[in-house]
C-alpha cells in the first residue's frame, strides 16, 4: 500500500459518503495493518482497540464455543470489522481470523474518539456508518441462527 493512505482511504466503501475533510481527518488515524493467512487478529472478549477497514484479503468473523468454532460471516476488501473499539472498555463481539494474506487500514479507538470530540460532525457521520456495521452483523447472525435451527435445516441433517 502507498506511504500516503489518503488515496487508499478515500476508495474504501466505508467513508464513501463522508465530507472529504472527514476523509482527510480519518487518513491522518490510518495505520497500515498486515496479517497472514489464518491468523487471528483478535478473539471474542479481547479488549482490542482497533477498527479495521479491509483493504485486500478476506477475514471470518466467528463465535468460538467450546463444541466448535461457528462462522458468523466472510468479510473481504471494503468491509470492515472491529467495531466495538470506540466502545472504550468493551470486548470484542466476535474472533476475527484471517482465510487468506490481509492488507488493512487501521484506526485505534481512543484516537477516533479524541477526533470526534474535536469534530462532533465527524463523530455523527462515523456513528451512524457503524450503525449499519452493527445492524449488517445482527442480521447475519440471525441468519445463521435460523438456517441452523429452522425445521428445514433439522430435517435436512443440519
Amino acid at each position: 500500500m502507498s506511504e500516503n493512505l489518503l488515496p487508499v482511504l478515500a476508495k474504501h466503501p466505508f467513508v464513501a459518503e463522508f465530507d472529504a475533510r472527514h476523509v482527510a481527518r480519518l487518513a491522518t488515524l490510518a495505520k497500515e495493518a498486515r496479517f497472514p493467512r489464518d491468523h487471528t487478529i483478535f478473539r471474542e472478549g479481547d479488549q482490542d482497540p482497533e477498527l479495521y477497514l479491509i483493504v485486500k484479503g478476506m477475514v471470518a468473523l466467528e463465535i468460538d464455543t467450546p463444541e466448535q468454532v461457528v462462522r458468523i460471516q466472510t468479510l473481504d476488501a471494503g468491509d470492515e470489522f472491529g467495531w466495538s473499539s470506540v466502545l472504550m472498555g468493551r470486548g470484542k463481539q466476535f474472533q476475527a481470523r484471517t482465510l487468506e494474506p490481509v492488507e488493512t487500514l487501521m484506526f485505534n479507538g481512543e484516537e477516533l474518539l479524541a477526533a470526534f470530540k474535536d469534530d462532533p460532525a465527524l463523530g455523527l457521520a462515523f456513528t451512524l456508518r457503524l450503525l449499519g456495521v452493527v445492524s449488517e452483523r445482527f442480521q447475519a447472525a440471525r441468519l445463521h441462527l435460523l438456517d441452523k435451527y429452522s425445521p428445514v435445516a433439522k430435517r435436512a441433517g443440519n
